[in-house]
């Protein structure tokens, strides 16, 4: 199995996990609110469908993806949530079903790229493994959200390495997208995976440290919890800055969520 195949059966899996999560709700549990304002599970499916359709025509047909990028550009803080409106409109059996087929044609486009070829997008144009990985984060985000609607929890597992690593990958890229200049010295990562494992990434003397819980990390770079909520050692000034917007996700600075910790302390 190739990396891009091992990448695209995570993404399958995750996939599948929140497929099964939303499979039998009802039509009042898809309209439930989720975390993110004005979003309801229904608007999350939807744009989980909407943007595998993006990538996947991004995948086999630039030209038509460079027109759907150039009509984002007219209105680029709401493309994205008029998108997932429209898609939220339909019956939840349409909005299900047309993300099923829209993951299956992506993990076959994504397969299908060639070594070496590029894939555009909203951000940095990627190879199919990182897009792979990109949507394996989007997917574990959005999921996470539909799970606090429902008020359960996604037990997880190791495919969440694939987001601890764009996260990582992605730091310049927060800094950049809040107009700040990144640091010029890497940072030491030390991240606890839920089998146990430790994956880390930077040199081992480095005096910017981040160490924690995979899925506390997860919940940060996907800003799904607010940096007071999650379990992470955060050291050093530069790593403590950057703690405060990181961002792994495409799009202009994200607004984070609010701190249920200060929630407790005011009630």
């Amino acid at each position: 199995m190739s990396i891009v195949e091992g990448l695209v059966a995570d993404l399958t899996a995750q996939s599948a996990e929140l497929d099964t999560l939303v499979a039998a709700l009802d039509d009042s549990e898809w309209a439930l609110p989720t975390p993110a304002a004005g979003w309801s599970v229904a608007h999350q499916i939807a744009h989980l469908s909407w943007t595998d359709r993006m990538a996947t025509m991004a995948a086999t047909d630039p030209d038509a993806f460079g027109a759907a990028l150039e009509k984002a550009a007219d209105n680029p803080t709401g493309f994205v949530d008029e998108a997932a409106e429209e898609g939220a409109t339909a019956s939840p059996t349409h909005n299900l079903e047309g993300w099923r087929t829209a993951r299956v044609n992506l993990a076959d486009a994504l397969c299908a790229v060639p070594d070496g070829v590029k894939i555009p997008w909203f951000g940095p144009p990627m190879s199919a493994a990182s897009m792979a990985t990109a949507r394996l984060m989007e997917t574990w985000a959005h999921g996470l959200d539909v799970a606090d609607a429902l008020g359960v929890t996604m037990v997880p597992t190791d495919r969440i390495r694939g987001v601890v690593h764009i996260g990582v990958r992605t730091r310049d890229f927060a800094y950049a997208v809040n107009g700040l200049t990144p640091p010029a010295t890497p940072f030491r990562y030390e991240i606890t995976a839920p089998s146990g494992d430790v994956w880390t990434w930077g040199p081992d003397d480095a005096a910017e440290v981040v160490r924690g819980p995979a899925i506390d990390f997860c919940q940060l770079v996907t800003q799904r919890r607010a940096l007071a909520d999650l379990d992470l050692e955060i050291i050093g000034s530069d790593a403590t800055r950057w703690a405060g917007i990181a961002q792994a996700f495409a799009g202009p600075p994200g607004p984070g969520r609010p701190s249920t910790t200060a929630e407790r302390e005011v009630h």
